[in-house]
């Protein structure tokens, strides 16, 4: 009677390889045997080779895969299954391809900080930029502003409440402002929106604190939105009184998963935004939950494949154009500061500061303000 091959094991297995864009990746291990059959899948499915871009080796106990000229559409996990007639075996390795940067940072945080501080609005007769952050409940709405005061003010700021994972609801009650020491700017937090329409922020609640109509501290009534007979109601906000830029705030590892309700609700404020001609920006939180190449280094976000897809889906589902849409990272586990997380929530601040500037800039006199 003729013997059974050895069993196919492996001695070392596949290891998970990044590159830059147009390099090449070499996958390879070995086992303890030869004569084995070697199948390679990608993200579950059967490889389709390529002739001149997969080249697929076994040379004795050493089974190789080489990919040339890495391009995005090649990141991704690859299993290598092996058997013989004695059983089977298989170890999987994840591909992160680095795209060359599709955007500049400056990954120098005082430029930035010193710039801002030394910011003087355009028009005279206003006294702080007002920012309204809206999205849904646990995108990074308080956190964001948690953030940018604790670059701000040097330590870790932790008194504007975040939503909880685990309860899905929102801390926020109130219309609540948030400012930065004597900077003058300030951040108007809403209620996180749901899409059962007497859960959440109502829409018309924050148009009409775009307008200008809420008063800081008014608690939220998602099932009464507040209108003219409100004993609240501000009837002839001022400039000062209004809204001078939109910031929508949405988590990156969620987009896929938003409700088409909440994306029409946030679809409706931002088109009434855009009547009363108040500049937009996105800010897309939580890009460590989808990207290990950008979790383990932050400063490497624009070389991300998958960032640029949240991007790209986030731009589809929301009508925002790409280069409105900032990819932060907001503290969270963090103790220490981090300089290049300041960076990115600084480019974007920035960018939000020249936008609500802008903006107030156009109404330099209160006879040309027609709301």
């Amino acid at each position: 009677m003729g013997s059974y091959p050895t069993k196919p094991e492996f001695v070392s297995v596949l290891a998970d390889k990044q590159v830059r864009e147009g390099d090449d990746v070499d996958l390879h291990c070995e086992v303890n045997t030869e004569g084995v059959t070697a199948k390679w899948e990608k993200n579950g499915y059967r490889l389709e080779c390529v002739e001149g871009k997969h080249i697929k080796r076994q040379s004795g106990t050493t089974v190789s895969l080489k990919i040339r000229n890495a391009a995005k559409e090649d990141e991704g996990n690859y299993t290598l299954n092996l058997w013989n007639d004695s059983g089977s075996a298989s170890c999987s390795a994840m591909v992160t391809v680095e795209l060359n940067q599709w955007r500049t940072v400056q990954w120098r945080q005082d430029p930035m900080i010193t710039a801002l501080k030394n910011c003087k609005i355009s028009n005279d007769n206003i006294r702080e930029l007002r920012f309204l952050l809206h999205g849904p409940v646990g995108a990074g709405k308080s956190s964001t502003i948690n953030t940018i005061k604790t670059i701000f003010e040097g330590h870790q700021f932790i008194n504007c409440l975040a939503a909880s994972d685990l309860s899905g609801e929102s801390f926020t009650t109130k219309y609540q402002k948030y400012t930065i020491g004597g900077l003058p700017f300030a951040f108007y937090d809403v209620m996180g929106i749901e899409e059962d329409q007497l859960k959440g922020a109502h829409t018309d609640d924050i148009i009409s604190a775009l307008k200008g109509h809420i008063p800081n501290d008014y608690e939220f009534k998602p099932q009464a939105p507040m209108d003219e007979d409100n004993r609240y109601y501000i009837s002839d906000p001022t400039l000062n009184d209004k809204i001078h830029c939109l910031v929508s705030v949405l988590a990156a590892d969620r987009v896929t998963l938003m409700d088409n309700k909440v994306i029409q609700k946030m679809k409706t404020i931002r088109a009434e935004a855009s009547k009363l001609g108040i500049p937009q920006l996105v800010f897309m939180t939580r890009v460590d939950c989808v990207c290990k190449l950008t979790k383990e280094n932050v400063a490497k976000i624009y070389q991300s494949k998958k960032i640029k897809e949240k991007m790209e889906e986030c731009s589809t589902r929301l009508g925002v154009p790409m280069n409105c849409i900032f990819p932060l990272k907001n503290y969270h586990e963090e103790t220490k500061m981090n300089e290049k997380l300041n960076c990115l929530m600084l480019e974007a601040f920035m960018q939000a500061v020249h936008s609500a500037d802008d903006y107030v800039k156009k109404f330099s006199r209160k006879d040309r303000y027609v709301e």
